[in-house]
């Protein structure tokens, strides 16, 4: 199955299925001699599995990273690095009633026309379980990136179904389990605990920003640096949509407005989200992700099976009634991965460029 790589020089293979043996990935193009242990990755890994609150699956899985090649006495060598996450609590079992049907707005239906087949428990390839090895590179690439250029990667909830989260302070985002930035959460937890008693899902809204990126980054026309991240960010499970700066907003804005202009000190704004022209602007990345309601839901919902007849689907086992919830540290090392990949690129064609003139320091409004 192709479509499992992403990056051109900082490369990540995803493999593995939901309820297989293991799940984990190769990064090959890691530049040597970076300290690199399972405790840096480990950390990551904690903030997206599962079991962590009522309001998530309560799958049960360590999800303990191993490193199997790629690191020798503490340090990368260069070579790949192969990161295995194994599967501990599967129950299969909680599958064999649907999987000879097709669960609404899941990909069992596209993946059984594709390949003529299709792995039903737990979604198999097509899981949420698989954006674990996606953080567990995100984190090999964070690292690299914050003892390169400091770089500081974040992502928070802004809006839980109908309601929208205002912003106070990224303090708060550690200390809850929604990634909120702000201080009480009891209306979204009883808003959490309402939507699952009624056997219903929601979906979410998420900003992710990276702070410290270097000027430059990206590469014009196809390989834009914000084509690159809305590409990625894409591909993190049941995400429809993706903005860079204001996005959706600039329609509405005048010119007058959204050009940020220059200034001696610094960009007096950052509307465009810290791009222009498909390169980095020293200014913070900023990205929004929406993400759908999750489709597994116990409440009855109609479909075929695949035999072409009518049935009412049921989806059991134990799964988050908002996908949303721990979709933040995913976010963030989506957008580790591209910008480690957009810095080696860099490095590679333009590192003997020598600005005459230094760049201007990229404060943000």
């Amino acid at each position: 199955m192709s479509g499992n790589t992403i990056g051109t020089l900082f490369c990540v293979t995803n493999f593995g299925e939901s309820h297989g043996p293991a799940i984990g990935c190769v990064i090959d193009g890691c530049p040597p001699g970076m300290e690199l242990s399972e405790a840096d990755i480990q950390h990551d890994l904690d903030r997206r599995r599962p079991g962590t609150s009522r309001h998530v699956t309560q799958r049960q899985e360590p999800d303990a990273v191993e490193i199997l090649s790629g690191v020798y006495q503490g340090r990368t060598t260069g070579t790949p690095i192969a990161l295995l996450i194994r599967n501990q609590d599967q129950r299969s079992k909680d599958y064999g009633e649907i999987a000879q049907q097709f669960r609404p707005g899941h990909a069992d239906y596209t993946y059984w026309h594709k390949y003529g087949l299709r792995d039903p428990r737990g979604g198999g390839r097509s899981s949420a379980r698989l954006t674990a090895p996606t953080v567990a590179a995100g984190a090999v690439a964070r690292k690299w990136l914050g003892e390169k250029f400091g770089t500081q990667i974040r992502a928070c909830m802004t809006q839980l179904g109908e309601l929208t989260l205002p912003f106070e302070s990224w303090e708060h985002v550690p200390h809850n389990p929604f990634f909120a930035p702000v201080a009480d959460v009891q209306q979204y937890e009883a808003y959490m605990d309402t939507l699952r008693k009624a056997g219903d899902s929601c979906g979410a809204r998420l900003r992710v920003q990276a702070s410290g990126v270097p000027v430059g980054l990206g590469e014009p026309l196809y390989d834009r640096l914000d084509a690159d991240i809305a590409h990625a960010l894409m591909g993190l499970n049941a995400v429809k949509g993706v903005e860079i700066g204001d996005g959706f907003a600039s329609a509405a804005q005048r010119g007058t407005l959204h050009g940020d202009s220059l200034t001696p000190e610094g960009f007096a704004s950052n509307h465009a989200g810290g791009i222009l022209g498909g390169l980095s602007t020293g200014q913070d990345i900023e990205a929004t992700i929406a993400i759908k309601p999750t489709s597994s839901i116990i409440s009855p919902r109609t479909s075929i099976d695949v035999q072409g007849r009518p049935v009412d689907v049921v989806t059991k086992g134990r799964h988050d009634p908002c996908v949303g919830i721990r979709a933040a540290p995913i976010a963030e090392a989506l957008l580790a991965l591209v910008l480690m990949d957009h810095a080696l690129r860099h490095r590679a064609q333009c590192g003997d460029v020598r600005q005459a003139v230094r760049p201007i320091p990229a404060s943000n409004a």
